[in-house]
């Protein structure tokens, strides 16, 4: 661990250089030698490591959507290779290596951050030690061997023998007490954490590798964090807890407000988008607005939280555009009548359909009225005769008249028309 620290100590005079700077403002507030001053100072470090390091966070916010995005390609690739893993691993890699992502990208933060934890234990080690480092001189180191956080001092451990914390001011059972209930405050945070992502904000449709390792890290850091904890200086057990904490919080942030398409988490927030939109008619915030952009442009794609959220918007007489925001639907826009009455457009008459005429109508060419149109014309005679009415004496047909040669038009006997009215049946004899 020494080597590996000293391969960071480029770091750790600025790191001390911070520490410092922070223990002046905190020292003037609750004593120099507290152990509120210099457990302030660490966590003011840990918040200050973070905040520089959200450029990189949100790096990896883009890379894992970028990651989402190829859900569709990965789970063909997984149906095609299902009895080969060797192929579909290899099918992965290349389409990781086409479409510019990285499985790992979700660690940058992790790794960003590990020389200012190498930093701060060599700090500490060397306070432990009695060894003056970076920009800690013989004053300060005195300060931060006095200062004791819950009975503990700042550079005890766990494994320290009592000869050891008897001369940094402590007992063994007050050192080991807190030290293990931060070791395990800190392991549960990372186990709360990686569990989270892994349970919300994970679509499960789709069973990748980088899922495998997501669920393998979620139970190997806390025990990592178990085993190493108890060679850790209090100081760094401060250090970790608290950006475990902040980790957590940034987590549940982000699955809160920009959830993984297909996850639980999406299901949840679009619940809430629904109730929003519909209460307030409109999208207020940019982050929903290019969430409802997303899920338009899906089309057929969409999920089944998706789709229910479409589903919602329409039955509440709203419509998502391309551009994420959401207006009133056409079928229920309001529209103006000529007495200044708003009437909707599901409200308005609808178009009366002409009633289907009978053959002896259309032969005759009567024209039958619409209802409601009043009409010039007699209506038509009724063309069923009873037996009792039917004439006695019928005049014979008169000669059918041979069309004219050369003629351009097709005679109605011809076309199988009849010339004048058509003759009335008899009526069925019973």
């Amino acid at each position: 661990m020494d080597t590996i620290a000293s391969f960071f100590s480029f770091i750790t005079t600025p790191v001390s250089w911070v520490i410092v700077q922070f223990h002046t403002v905190y020292g003037a507030i609750f004593g120099p030698d507290t152990g509120w001053a210099w457990g302030l100072s660490i966590v003011s470090l840990v918040v200050l490591i973070r905040i520089c390091l959200i450029p990189l966070f949100v790096k990896q916010i883009k890379a894992t959507r970028a990651m989402q995005t190829l859900q569709p390609e990965m789970k063909k690739i997984q149906e095609r290779y299902k009895n080969d893993k060797q192929r579909q691993s290899e099918e992965m890699m290349k389409l990781y290596k086409e479409s510019g992502t990285n499985p790992l990208s979700s660690c940058l933060p992790i790794l960003a951050q590990s020389p200012f934890f190498f930093a701060l234990y060599h700090v500490l080690n060397g306070i432990a030690s009695g060894k003056t480092i970076g920009v800690i001189n013989d004053s300060l180191l005195e300060s931060a061997r006095k200062a004791h956080i819950f009975g503990a001092p700042l550079a005890a451990k766990f494994k320290d023998s009592a000869d050891t914390l008897h001369a940094l001011g402590a007992t063994v059972t007050d050192v080991r007490v807190v030290t293990a209930i931060m070791i395990i405050l800190m392991s549960a945070s990372q186990f709360y954490t990686q569990r989270q992502l892994m349970t919300k904000n994970v679509d499960t449709s789709v069973k990748t590798p980088f899922m495998q390792q997501q669920k393998m890290l979620m139970y190997v850091f806390p025990i990592m964090f178990a085993v190493f904890g108890i060679n850790f200086p209090v100081g760094v057990l401060v250090y970790w807890l608290t950006t475990n904490v902040w980790t957590m919080g940034q987590q549940m942030y982000v699955i809160r407000n920009n959830p993984t398409p297909g996850s639980k988490a999406q299901a949840a927030y679009l619940e809430r988008l629904t109730g929003h939109v519909t209460h307030h008619g409109k999208v207020r915030s940019r982050g929903a607005r290019v969430i409802v952009k997303a899920i338009v442009a899906k089309g057929r794609e969409r999920n089944e939280a998706e789709r229910k959220f479409i589903n919602s918007l329409t039955k509440a007489g709203l419509t998502a555009q391309a551009d994420g925001n959401v207006v009133k639907s056409d079928s229920q826009a309001v529209a103006q009548a000529e007495d200044g009455t708003p009437t909707t457009a599901a409200g308005a008459p609808r178009r009366q359909q002409p009633k289907r005429q009978s053959k002896s109508q259309r032969q005759s060419g009567t024209k039958q009225p619409h209802e409601g149109e009043p009409t010039d014309e007699p209506s038509a005679p009724s063309t069923s005769l009873t037996k009792s009415e039917e004439p006695q004496d019928t005049a014979p047909a008169p000669p059918k008249q041979t069309p004219k040669p050369g003629s351009g038009t097709r005679s109605k006997a011809q076309s199988g028309q009849r010339k004048g009215g058509q003759r009335p049946k008899s009526p069925s004899k019973k």
